[in-house]
């Protein structure tokens, strides 16, 4: 069987599990991430600046590309992402299960080297960060596959 890591994650919590020869699977990390659970008004402390038109007409806000709450999702998927990498790297798993919340397994995917893409086997868009590892266990397939 090739090493098994189960990544569970949402904008806040990415938990890793390691699948065992039993087919059971035990947690080896959490990694937190606190601001990804502050509402919007707690990320900005101020009002977009303004920018006179050139003719000296009307004021417009500057609009931020990406809203405060989205860029610690992208943060946090960029740095379990790196985390990834450093432990493939370290030969620490072959290959991964992913279950994350819908709303960020999509940040985490932009975020994902063509290495850690390579090496998933399966995919599941569901928030159970919280869940125990019996009920994590039972989200995944019966029998873990194979690349």
């Amino acid at each position: 069987m090739k090493l098994t890591w189960i990544l569970v994650a949402d904008s806040s919590r990415a938990r890793i599990f390691k699948a065992e020869k039993d087919s059971s699977i035990h947690e080896v990390e959490d990694l937190s991430h606190p601001e990804g659970r502050l509402h919007e008004q707690d990320l900005t402390t101020d009002l977009p600046g303004k920018n006179t038109d050139k003719g000296g007409v009307g004021k417009h806000a500057f609009q931020d590309q990406v809203e405060p709450k989205q860029q610690e999702a992208i943060d946090f998927a960029k740095r379990i992402a790196r985390h990834l990498d450093e432990s493939y790297s370290a030969k620490k798993f072959e290959q991964l299960m992913v279950i994350a919340a819908p709303s960020f397994l999509g940040t985490l995917r932009h975020q994902f080297s063509d290495e850690i893409s390579q090496r998933i086997c399966f995919e599941l868009d569901k928030n159970i960060t919280l869940h125990s590892a019996d009920d994590i266990r039972n989200h995944l397939p019966k029998h873990f596959p194979s690349l």
